[in-house]
C-alpha cells in the first residue's frame, strides 16, 4: 500500500439525502446504526483505507458544522460540503473539492455504512491496474421475472446480471468528463456513477461484499442492529 502522504486516491462519501423512507428524524446519514451515525461509520472506513489520502463528504445544506463535529477524529483529511438536490449533483459538488493530487476517486453512499476499508482498496486497486472504473458486484441469487402490471410475461436470464454496490472507483479525469457530459445532455438524476461512465470507458466488476447492504427503510435499521443469529 502507498503511504498516506503519497496516496493517489480520494473518497467521496455521499450523505446529503433526506431519508424520507426512514420516517421522521434527522437526515438519513445522521441516523444511528449500532450506536454510531451511518455517516461516521462510512467515512471512517474510507479514511482507514491506506490508498485514500483525503475524503470529501456531502451533507444536507446547513448541517455542515454538525458533520464536522461528528467527523473530527477521522485520521485522513476530511472536507465537508453541502450536497445537491440529487445524488448526481452531490457528486459533482464534491468533485470540485477533491485534491488535485488525487488521480483516482472512489464514490460511496453513506447509507452503505457497513462498508469495509478492504472494499475501498479493491476498487481502487482495479483502477490503479489500468481500467477506467471499477464497481463491486454480487451475483443475482433469486429468479428474476419480467412483469406487466400483475401479469408475469417472462423470466430474465440472470447469468449476466449482477447487483451493484458502492464504493465505485474511477480515474478522476474520466469521472469528471462523464459528469460534464451528463450535465450538458440534461441528465440530472443518475442512480450511480458507473451509468455515466460505462458506455464510453472500461469499467470492470470486482467482488462485492454481501455485508455491504444499503439502509433504505426503518426495517433496514432494525435488521442491521439485530444481533447475529446463534
Amino acid at each position: 500500500m502507498l503511504p498516506r502522504m503519497e496516496a493517489r486516491a480520494a473518497a467521496i462519501v455521499l450523505g446529503a439525502g433526506a431519508g424520507t423512507r426512514l420516517g421522521d428524524g434527522p437526515p438519513k446519514a445522521f441516523r444511528d446504526v449500532g450506536g454510531e451515525p451511518m455517516l461516521l461509520r462510512a467515512v471512517r472506513a474510507a479514511a482507514t483505507a491506506a490508498s485514500v489520502g483525503a475524503v470529501v463528504v456531502t451533507v444536507p445544506p446547513g448541517s455542515e458544522h454538525d458533520a464536522e463535529a461528528m467527523l473530527g477524529g477521522i485520521a485522513a483529511p476530511v472536507t465537508v460540503v453541502p450536497g445537491g438536490a440529487t445524488r448526481q449533483a452531490s457528486v459533482r459538488a464534491a468533485l470540485a473539492w477533491v485534491p488535485a493530487s488525487s488521480t483516482i476517486v472512489a464514490v460511496h453512499d453513506a447509507a452503505r455504512c457497513a462498508v469495509t476499508p478492504e472494499l475501498f482498496e479493491r476498487v481502487i486497486a482495479a483502477v490503479d491496474e489500468g481500467c477506467d472504473g471499477a464497481v463491486p458486484v454480487l451475483p443475482v441469487a433469486d429468479t428474476v421475472k419480467r412483469v406487466q402490471g400483475d401479469r408475469v410475461v417472462g423470466t430474465v436470464d440472470r447469468d449476466g446480471l449482477r447487483f451493484v454496490q458502492t464504493p465505485q472507483a474511477f480515474r478522476r479525469d474520466v469521472l469528471v468528463a462523464a459528469h460534464e457530459r451528463a450535465l450538458a445532455a440534461g441528465v440530472t438524476d443518475a442512480t450511480d456513477d458507473a451509468v455515466l461512465v460505462e458506455a464510453d470507458a472500461d469499467v470492470r466488476a470486482v467482488d462485492g461484499d454481501p455485508r455491504n447492504v444499503k439502509v433504505t427503510t426503518a426495517a433496514d435499521l432494525v435488521t442491521m442492529t439485530a444481533p447475529e443469529p446463534r
